[in-house]
């Protein structure tokens, strides 16, 4: 097949079961080169030197100019695009093989798309009610919010405007000038954020933008694409889309779904199990990129952190601040974890001290501290960047390529780039590949168990299920068994736990009636 979810999750809605996938040319080609941007079947034939096959957009056309020709024209396109799958299947067979990709295609990438084929299908319940009252309750705050930021700015004006926006906050109520457009002052959310404390009406319109997005885009949005006949939401996971590994969800984005603000907390709550008396079941992985670190750095403070079950980040500012656990104020722990999750990032003293809101020089001061009492973590940056500079790439642990053409650049900012994402996907790509073993293992498992559960949503480092009050117990259990995900050579024989078992967390949500009350 080209895309063979896409062909598998299209006749599923026709009743007409597919199986017997051997091959997908579009994720091949993006495990072999998750760099290029376009893995349609033309681009793909074009780069191994076929150009008879017209890419879709262009043979159908596009929007309101998209339209289906005759039937001699039509077979010729399909038969064009049957005989470029056949010529291109051997070459890309060969390059994973080079690659040594083999296996994370055929025992990874090709089963996790059959498991992602099952969730578009299946979808998740939404409450149109809820979104509904949500929305209209939203509407109530927005109302208020707007009102307090006329009373505080004295004058009525569009606060969607960046132009009027600026013009009260630089020119009426005399704050800082941070940014300046070509069009004028900048209200961009990093410059109000640096204005924040110095005057109340900041914090009411940042409210206001994020409520605003959250209504436009989470109520009124996902209003739009509940499936008329199912009463569900059927997302799309992107499998060939992110260079790290990760999978992404569109139409709509359901990974995406903010849960700082409590009004985002209650959009989760429309999402509900599809038959009585079941409930929403969620499994995610405790710290799960830091755990990888800890792992391929080989870094024993790290590691001795995890296995003693230490608050990580508890852990840092105690390394870093050279304080005992009782002196760990909030603020050590807070900046302990900026740095933990930026040196997963590959963040540089300039970003950090972003982050922080501190001077550049206490950013750099910081990640030398925390490199010092990490000196596996320091190793392990060092010597992933000079193996990127050999080799052009780097590795996950389950062999994912991705490529650095910039590693060698003489502009520093792209230099730059290059090494903190050298630095960062072994560590991200990793835990992308350990949640799919995951999805696919527990597919796997729920079958031969033949359990009614389903798998609904993966978001990152989680995994959402509904499930028949029975099954609660079965499933916890189930989610901590390893068979080697992790990658780790310290994975205990197969069907066994794995030391790493403990990463796992599990939640129930329960609702009034034992209904749930939405994705914990």
């Amino acid at each position: 097949m080209f895309d063979g979810k896409r062909d598998e999750v299209a006749l599923k809605w026709r009743d007409t079961p597919l199986g017997g996938i051997d091959f997908e040319v579009q994720l091949a080609s993006y495990l072999i080169d998750p760099s290029e941007l376009n893995h349609d079947l033309s681009a793909v034939a074009k780069r191994r030197h076929l150009s008879y096959v017209q890419s879709d957009d262009a043979f159908y056309g596009k929007g309101a100019k998209r339209k289906i020709p005759d039937d001699a024209v039509l077979a010729g396109h399909l038969a064009r695009k049957a005989s470029a799958l056949l010529e291109i299947v051997p070459a890309l067979r060969n390059e994973l093989k080079r690659n040594e990709q083999d296996r994370l295609f055929f025992d990874l990438e090709i089963p996790l798309s059959r498991v992602l084929a099952k969730m578009e299908f299946s979808g998740v319940r939404t409450s149109k009610e809820t979104l509904e009252a949500m929305g209209i309750e939203l509407n109530r705050t927005l109302d208020v919010i707007e009102q307090d930021i006329y009373q505080l700015a004295g004058v009525q004006f569009n606060i969607n405007s960046p132009k009027q926006l600026g013009e009260v906050l630089f020119d009426k109520l005399q704050l800082p000038v941070i940014k300046k457009t070509k069009t004028g002052y900048s209200t961009a959310a990093d410059v109000l954020e640096k204005l924040e404390g110095r005057h109340e009406i900041i914090s009411k319109i940042l409210d206001f933008r994020q409520l605003g997005k959250l209504k436009s885009t989470y109520i009124e949005g996902l209003l739009k694409v509940i499936h008329p006949k199912t009463g569900k939401i059927h997302t799309c996971f992107n499998q060939t889309l992110t260079q790290t590994g990760r999978l992404s969800s569109t139409d709509p984005n359901l990974q995406n779904i903010p849960i700082r603000l409590e009004e985002g907390k209650k959009i989760r709550k429309a999402f509900l199990p599809s038959e009585p008396d079941w409930v929403i079941f969620s499994a995610d992985y405790s710290q799960i990129e830091l755990r990888v670190l800890a792992h391929i750095a080989d870094d024993d403070n790290l590691k001795q952190a995890f296995e003693e079950g230490l608050d990580i980040h508890t852990k840092t500012a105690m390394d870093v601040f050279g304080v005992e656990k009782e002196e760990v104020t909030s603020l050590m722990r807070r900046q302990a974890k900026a740095v933990n999750f930026g040196i997963v990032y590959g963040i540089s003293d300039y970003g950090l001290s972003q982050n922080l809101r501190i001077s550049r020089k206490e950013a750099g001061r910081f990640i030398e501290k925390y490199l010092d009492s990490f000196p596996g973590v320091r190793h392990y940056m060092e010597e992933i960047v000079k193996k990127a500079r050999k080799d052009g790439y780097v590795t996950t642990l389950l062999n994912r390529r991705r490529y650095l053409p910039d590693i060698a650049s003489r502009n520093f900012n792209r230099r730059s780039f290059a090494e903190r994402t050298a630095m960062n996907t072994p560590i991200q790509g990793s835990a992308a590949d350990i949640i799919k073993k995951a999805m696919v293992m527990m597919d796997e498992r729920m079958e031969q168990a033949n359990l009614r559960s389903k798998m609904l949503l993966q978001v990152h480092d989680e995994l959402i299920f509904e499930v028949p009050n029975e099954e609660i117990d079965v499933l916890k259990e189930m989610v901590r068994m390893c068979d080697g995900a992790c990658g780790s050579a310290q994975c205990t024989a197969e069907g066994g736990l794995c030391v790493w078992s403990d990463m796992v967390r599990c939640k129930v949500r329960k609702g009034r009636g034992g209904r749930s009350a939405g994705i914990t």
